[in-house]
């Protein structure tokens, strides 16, 4: 099961240092990143919810937009992290979790 899928050789001034990447440590970065990247997804959503005002009037200081294209450029902007931490994360964590590699 922890066969490499990957071998990485990196030297540095002559040094040979080889990293494995096994599908066991590919799962468990997986798993991490989709954390990481929920956590980003919350932190936003509640910036957004809470800290909506104070937002859009630093926004204001640097760009002269309306309310309106602001609220769609954050919906648009968590929708297209959320499909990209789902997609490249945790449906690959999830995959390398149910599979068996016997």
């Amino acid at each position: 099961m922890n066969e490499p899928i990957l071998c990485v050789a990196q030297g540095q001034q002559g040094e040979r240092k080889s990293k494995v990447i096994t599908t066991e440590n590919l799962r468990i970065l997986l798993g991490r990143s989709a954390v990481v990247n929920m956590g980003i997804l919350i932190a936003w959503w509640l910036a957004f919810v809470f800290a909506r005002e104070m937002m859009f009037k630093m926004r204001m200081r640097w760009f002269k937009i309306s309310e309106e294209p602001f609220n769609e450029m954050h919906y648009t902007m968590v929708g297209y992290l959320k499909l990209t931490a789902i997609l490249f994360t945790a449906v690959p964590y999830l995959v390398l979790r149910m599979a068996d590699f016997n």
